[in-house]
């Protein structure tokens, strides 16, 4: 994966102070109280957002030398795990074979905004979803919007062991189908790459759910879906993904990705 460098800032002073806590004291774990200590001290008005990195572009630079990224243990518990790319995942290209012009007729809210919400509401209402999740585009699946949900997760990212609990998840979208589970993650630009606990733990946490017979659930899947504008015209690019082993985040495979572009009637 090609990671990109970026100009400090006050938050990557945060992040690049509380690294070098942890490497100093060989411990890699921290919590919001150190952060929100550093934030102070370096001036940096919303500690909350110090451990959100949607992607590598938005890395400080002592993570991308340093090789390490932050996952959430829950309980407002951080950890620095070193291998960014066990951590990250490269959306792959799309096949021209896999690009399609979708003629639609746009109502008044369809593309009012630009929020996650907006974007995936866009996605099912022009039935994108249904054609490509299930080459339907006359299906009838479940649709359950935007929620939190606290969890405890166990997993291991490659080789290393993580035991999270209380863990806050959020789960912009998920689907259901004839017992299949899909959820959904949408962001309204082309970003290289994501971060792959988006999508994984919500995964995590459906099937805990069917292996302890909570949940009817036959399949789980996970769905990244992009919007962005060019030319004035929309471009919804879309993602499916699985884990071949459900307990290791490193895992994730694609199974099927597309492209649609979006043609006003």
């Amino acid at each position: 994966m090609k990671l990109k460098r970026k100009m400090t800032n006050k938050k990557s002073l945060v992040i690049e102070k509380i690294f070098n806590l942890c490497k100093e004291k060989n411990n890699y774990v921290f919590d919001n109280t150190l952060v929100k200590d550093i934030a102070k001290e370096v001036g940096f008005g919303n500690p909350f957002d110090v451990t959100k990195l949607d992607n590598t572009q938005k890395f400080p630079e002592i993570l991308l030398k340093n090789d390490y990224f932050i996952i959430h243990l829950g309980g407002g518990k951080h950890k620095f795990v070193k291998g960014i790319n066990k951590g990250f995942h490269k959306f792959e290209s799309i096949n021209s074979k896999n690009i399609f012009d979708w003629k639609y007729r746009q109502s008044i809210l369809n593309e009012y905004d630009t929020s996650e919400s907006n974007i995936l509401s866009v996605g099912f209402n022009q039935r994108i979803i249904h054609d490509f999740l299930y080459d339907d585009i006359v299906a009838n699946p479940k649709m359950y919007g935007s929620r939190r949900t606290k969890t405890s997760l166990n997993y291991f990212i490659g080789k290393e062991k993580i035991d999270a609990s209380n863990l806050q998840m959020e789960i912009d979208l998920t689907t259901e189908y004839n017992g299949l589970v899909t959820i959904f993650e949408g962001k309204n630009n082309f970003p290289e790459n994501f971060a792959v606990y988006q999508l994984y733990f919500p995964f995590l946490y459906y099937y805990n759910l069917q292996k302890n017979n909570e949940l009817d659930i036959k399949q789980i899947n996970c769905c990244y879906l992009l919007r962005k504008k060019e030319n004035g015209k929309s471009i919804i690019r879309i993602y499916l993904y699985t884990f071949e082993n459900p307990l290791d985040m490193t895992s994730i495979k694609l199974v099927k990705n597309a492209q649609y572009n979006l043609i006003k009637r």
